[in-house]
């Protein structure tokens, strides 16, 4: 089992730099290794523990020119070295274009912000440079069998938010021989995808790309067309399906699993919903039919009826939490939250902030989850691509999740659970195999996060396509503490936190560790499926409690919240007729 944040940007990103980032790929890299660094706002900066894995997915579009024009203006050291020769060439190639509004350059020779990515995009030594800069960083701090550094970067094209990080297994010698693919290229993913095609056969690597949060993508990453608005076809949902095999479904922005809107029967759904951005937030506007294009659940639903319409599943993705933090920081615990931009590291006003970005909307979250061989590219790589990963809000709950046709109440209860689950069932992320003379049993299992709270609670969400066509969903409570029974299916969190506060002195909440068995009491062989389990931690101190404990503020606005219910997702497993 291995931990890492597969999206944390430096101050080679523009967004990042221009919010005040000034650490670089070294400090990100020593940060997640364990060490202590000083932040960007001049605070000393550690994680509890350290990460076992991280991609810095710097942003592809100008990546390095806004802390190259820095550098350039603040440090004459700059301008001698290899970087600041290559920008020099760029802003002379700059100077000489035909389409410049040459007296706003004359005006600022420094070049104005909105010109930054003319020189991204027209001076390639510039883009290859900072792309080398990168994958060097990468090799640096890699370290097989203690920490993985993977090359990487975002891809962001500006119809919608349907960026991706992209992901290579391999080493600079390989990642050199391209640059990166970006929104200047293409904002279509038919011709990023082809991008990913090209560099595995040129240079005989491997690389896969992980949609991030969808709660922000306006109705655009799960929608049933292309970049173009052309209905799925055959080919669309294969490539999607071969080279997006995880998506992230929790991050600072919000968490991506559902929506109250479209699973109003789960009391759960309405988990740091985020309605920080004008189009973002669940409204008149913005109807379930949109929503239902924007959240996992419903996309994993949406994948069945394509399948059933194309041979092709485009939705059949793992599930995977990572941050999106823009601070070079990869710091999602509750008590230990450095923000998603500099101005929102730790100060006195950030949690009062209404700002989506800056304030109390931010959600300390999340950390991918990894059963691989060994700590290295290779195996954490092909653990993603096989998608046996999970999400998580935070907390490192460690989680198991087997689907088969014959599992029982002792393969929960015996001391080689894991072992018993790949020999009679397949893990998380896979497929189960044809349809038994029984239903489907799922065993799971999951054991607290030592430095953190008990379990209250493991759920098994089932979605499923009818005989008629129509989608549904279903949520299980399929295991819970011993002699506390919940007051009921789907309980509140407010009834949760309400019990927790019930519980007798001396008597601890929720239990350090929960399995089951489960049998699907609703299969019929020739509905196709798919299957995930969710567990819920008892409810604890967010991380605008711990900022107000810390800041010694008092009276707090009664909109932000103080408590949450950390939780992990698994990959699904799914059942096909």
């Amino acid at each position: 089992m291995y931990w890492g944040d597969t999206h944390v940007h430096t101050a080679l990103s523009g967004d990042g730099f221009a919010g005040g980032t000034r650490l670089g790929l070294d400090a990100a890299y020593r940060f997640a290794r364990g060490e202590a660094v000083i932040s960007n706002t001049g605070q000393r900066a550690q994680l509890s523990r350290a990460l076992d894995f991280m991609v810095v997915a710097d942003h592809g579009n100008n990546m390095g020119a806004a802390y190259a024009r820095h550098a350039y203006a603040e440090d004459a050291g700059f301008r001698d070295t290899l970087l600041g020769r290559l920008w020099q060439q760029a802003f002379a190639e700059l100077a000489q274009s035909e389409d410049v509004d040459q007296d706003a350059l004359r005006d600022d020779p420094l070049l104005p912000t909105h010109r930054l990515n003319q020189v991204a995009v027209r001076h390639a030594g510039f883009r290859q440079s900072v792309w080398q800069m990168t994958t060097a960083a990468a090799d640096r701090h890699n370290d097989p069998g203690r920490f993985t550094a993977f090359i990487g970067y975002e891809w962001t094209p500006k119809l919608g938010a349907t960026h991706r990080v992209v992901v290579f297994r391999d080493g600079a010698d390989k990642a050199d021989q391209i640059v990166p693919f970006t929104s200047w290229d293409s904002t279509h993913t038919d011709y990023f995808w082809d991008f990913l095609d090209r560099y595995e056969k040129r240079v005989g690597g491997a690389v896969l790309a992980i949609p991030h949060n969808s709660n922000l993508s306006f109705g655009q990453m799960f929608a049933l067309t292309d970049s173009y608005g052309r209905p799925h076809d055959l080919a669309y949902a294969a490539t999607r399906a071969k080279w997006e095999p995880v998506v992230e479904v929790t991050q600072i922005k919000g968490d991506s699993e559902t929506h109250p809107f479209l699973s109003p029967d789960d009391a759960f759904a309405d988990f740091e919903t985020w309605n920080g951005w004008d189009g973002a937030a669940a409204s008149p506007d913005k109807p379930a039919q949109q929503l239902r294009h924007e959240y996992a659940r419903s996309a994993l639903k949406l994948g069945l009826d394509r399948e059933a319409a194309l041979g092709v599943n485009p939705f059949r993705f793992g599930m995977i939490g990572s941050s999106d933090a823009h601070t070079g920081l990869a710091a999602v615990e509750e008590d230990n939250f450095f923000g998603k931009s500099a101005k929102a590291e730790p100060n006195p006003q950030r949690m009062l902030n209404d700002d989506a970005i800056l304030g109390w909307q931010a959600s300390a979250a999340g950390l991918a989850a990894v059963w691989a061989t060994a700590n290295t590219r290779e195996a954490i790589f092909a653990a993603l691509r096989r998608r046996e990963v999970y999400a998580t809000t935070g907390p490192r709950i460690t989680l198991r999740f087997f689907g088969g046709w014959g599992f029982t109440a002792a393969d929960a209860e015996a001391p080689n659970l894991a072992a018993r689950g790949y020999a009679g069932g397949v893990p998380m992320g896979q497929e189960l195999g044809a349809c038994g003379a029984t239903a489907p049993t799922f065993l799971v299992q999951a054991l607290k996060d030592a430095d953190n709270a008990n379990l209250e609670r493991i759920q098994i969400i089932k979605g499923w396509r009818s005989g008629d066509g129509a989608l549904h969903e279903q949520v299980h409570d399929v295991a819970h503490p011993a002699g506390r029974p919940l007051a009921a299916t789907g309980a509140s969190p407010q009834a949760s936190a309400a019990a927790a506060a019930d519980t007798a002195p001396g008597e601890t909440a929720g239990a350090a560790q929960l399995a089951a068995v489960w049998r699907d009491p609703g299969f019929r062989c020739r509905e196709p499926a798919f299957y995930y389990a969710r567990v819920l931690q008892v409810p604890t101190p967010r991380w605008t409690a711990y900022d107000a404990q810390r800041y010694g503020i008092e009276d707090v606005p009664e909109h932000i919240p103080m408590t949450l219910q950390e939780r992990a997702y698994s990959s699904p497993i799914w059942y096909t007729p």
